[in-house]
């Protein structure tokens, strides 16, 4: 490794305790993520959790979250997947639920290996997974909850030739576009299913 490369960042399991040049302190990374990471209604902190659920659901959450890539998760199979949420709920106090909307612009994709942005913007994934933390009474929300989530697929081709290089799209817009509706448990029969239908349209 050069003295500029990228940082190779390894996963962590949370009992790695902080230090001062090897003397252990009384506190660990846990502690650290207890405190930073325990509101999953925050609405910064949901996009990283739906993203998690997506990739927990494919089996492909082993590894560690890349803060920056060009797109949320990449199968085996080489399908890139573009994952949003939004949610009725705030961690905040609210007069009303909150409108269900999701960022869809077109992006320039940028290389953790070379930091360079690419020239061209687009929908970088090959799929997009709306995620809607759909649960109405803030008593009973729960995050953890995976029965108050209610997921969408869609390919990026259909917002490309349906809506252009339009920034955002509300959930009434995404229905009349007739995504995938699925639960937790059918996300990863649901992604397979398309997954197959895009290589093969891409093999011809």
């Amino acid at each position: 490794m050069s003295e500029f490369d990228a940082i190779t960042v390894n996963r962590k399991f949370g009992d790695e305790h902080f230090h001062n040049d090897g003397q252990r302190l009384d506190f660990n990374l846990l502690n650290f993520w207890q405190w930073s990471a325990s509101d999953l209604s925050n609405n910064a902190l949901r996009g990283k959790l739906a993203e998690f659920l997506v990739a927990q659901a494919l089996g492909v959450s082993n590894g560690v979250r890349v803060e920056w890539d060009a797109y949320d998760i990449k199968l085996p199979n080489g399908i890139s997947i573009e994952v949003k949420s939004s949610s009725y709920l705030q961690s905040w106090a609210q007069q009303k639920p909150s409108a269900i909307s999701f960022d869809i612009r077109p992006t320039r994709s940028w290389n953790l290996e070379t930091n360079y942005y690419s020239n061209e913007a687009r929908r970088q994934a090959h799929l997009y997974v709306f995620c809607i933390l759909a649960h109405n009474e803030k008593i009973t929300l729960d995050p953890a909850n995976l029965n108050q989530w209610l997921f969408y697929v869609l390919s990026s081709r259909t917002l490309d030739e349906r809506l252009k290089t339009q920034k955002r799209i509300s959930l009434r817009t995404l229905l009349t576009l007739k995504p995938i509706k699925c639960t937790f448990s059918e996300l990863n029969e649901e992604i397979n299913n398309i997954s197959i239908q895009l290589i093969t349209h891409q093999s011809t």
